[in-house]
């Protein structure tokens, strides 16, 4: 999950978000539950593979993302993951100008066409690995993975998988016989090193420590009703239970996520956590699993 979606998802919890920030949020969740529900599909691979998963990447001052990529002997699949819903058509634009193709949702709203993406993705992808002196071919695809998807009027020239195919899809390059090298092993490692973390296209809401509220979150429904009872922390909507040590542990995580520059003290995690009465049951959790930097009011944890 990357650090936007994670700090998101936070915030979605603890403030209002506007209505586009709320938007994008969502649009970020659905695309990384689609890219999840791909990647099982793809760790059920028997043949020799590398799946690189999530990837940034910049070249010749162009920034491209992929969802997903796989290196096998002699080919590289390129993957733009979908994760629509609902009853869409394609539309063909002149013959003269395919970039003029679109992608509607019935009755009739538009949505950006993933097959721009993709050749960008791939066009992109095939210029950094001329750098690298790589030249395996690139197969490259979208890849629409909500069984709840439909497309109509879909040109069976353009190279779209279907819900209802991506089993067999997969099956056919599960068939593959051939082994894998240290030369693939070192592509896979190069592209990882290559990884830009940080991504300049984050886009975040002003947010400050004080105008988020506090308390202690359910890790499966983010309900505030929290009761601790014992070592466990127990949700009163959906009955999830999760040790003490771990709900404070997670609540240290999104201090860290939300205000990186913010120093981690016993004070702060016990306002942060709310529902923890104790603070000298915090505060040994801390020093069982923090350092302590200084003593007295002044110290914190790293």
């Amino acid at each position: 999950m990357s650090e936007e979606l994670l700090i998101l998802g936070v915030l979605n919890s603890r403030m209002t978000l506007s209505d586009g920030d709320r938007h994008r949020y969502l649009r970020l969740k659905k695309g990384y539950e689609g890219e999840i529900m791909f990647d099982k599909l793809t760790e059920q691979l028997r043949c020799e593979s590398i799946i690189l998963n999530d990837l940034l990447f910049t070249v010749n001052n162009q920034t491209f993302q992929i969802d997903s990529l796989i290196i096998v002997p002699g080919q590289i699949y390129l993957y733009e993951v979908k994760n629509n819903e609902g009853n869409y058509f394609y539309e063909l634009g002149p013959e003269s100008e395919p970039e003029s193709d679109r992608l509607y949702k019935l009755p009739k709203t538009e949505y950006t066409n993933p097959l721009y993406q993709l050749i960008r993705s791939e066009s992109l992808l095939r210029q950094l690995l001329q750098t690298l002196g790589v030249n395996l071919p690139i197969e490259a695809k979208v890849i629409f993975i909500n069984p709840k998807f439909t497309l109509y009027q879909a040109p069976l020239t353009k190279p779209f998988i279907f819900p209802t195919q991506v089993s067999s899809y997969l099956e056919k390059l599960d068939k593959s016989p051939l082994k894998l090298n240290d030369y693939h092993k070192r592509l896979a490692d190069k592209l990882v090193s290559l990884h830009i973390k940080k991504s300049p296209y984050t886009q975040l809401p002003p947010y400050r420590y004080d105008q988020l509220r506090k308390g202690h979150t359910c890790k499966i429904c983010n309900s505030f009703s929290i009761s601790v009872e014992g070592k466990n922390c127990i949700c009163l909507d959906c009955g999830h239970e999760e040790l003490v040590t771990d709900a404070v542990l997670r609540c240290v995580r999104e201090i860290k996520l939300l205000f990186p520059g913010m120093k981690i003290t016993t004070n702060i995690v016990y306002e942060w956590c709310g529902v923890i009465e104790s603070k000298k049951r915090i505060s040994r959790i801390l020093n069982e699993n923090y350092k302590i930097i200084g003593v007295g009011p002044w110290a914190y944890y790293e």
